[in-house]
């Protein structure tokens, strides 16, 4: 017969299991309403970029960060820092010349990332799904094929 302290650490590691099988696919909104998941870009580098209108960095990076994602061997996802959402992320992102993918919500939660203190900031994530390294400042197309090795 099973004691109550062990039918009650039996039931932990089932929640606890339970728990981190639903952490395996999160799902992130899009701006335009559509849902990406995560494991979708399972196999791919993908560099998730905070942004801001503001930040004259990040608008540097803008044409760097859009030549890495049309190269098709990184996926970026750009994320508004000043929680822009929806049509008016879409607007801003085109008067801004973003043609990578947006995400309406921070990742960094889900994963245990620390939000950015400084802009722009960009976390490198390997095809295994990994936080490699989180850079600050302006990206180039040139310092993150080196990284990753391209």
């Amino acid at each position: 017969m099973m004691s109550n302290s062990s039918r009650a650490r039996g039931i932990g590691i089932i929640l606890v299991l339970l728990m981190l099988a639903g952490c395996q696919n999160p799902e992130f909104e899009k701006p335009d309403g559509t849902v990406l998941k995560w494991e979708s870009l399972r196999g791919h580098w993908v560099l998730v970029n905070y942004w801001a209108e503001w930040c004259k960095p990040c608008l540097e990076e803008i044409p760097e960060l859009n030549d890495l994602d049309r190269s098709g061997a990184i996926v970026v996802l750009g994320v508004n820092f000043d929680d822009i959402r929806g049509q008016e992320l879409i607007e801003l992102g085109d008067r801004m010349g973003i043609r990578y993918g947006m995400l309406n919500e921070d990742p960094g939660p889900e994963f245990g990332w620390k939000t950015p203190v400084a802009l722009p900031a960009t976390f490198v994530i390997n095809p295994d799904g990994d936080l490699v390294e989180a850079r600050f400042g302006p990206q180039t197309e040139e310092d993150i094929k080196e990284l990753i090795g391209r």
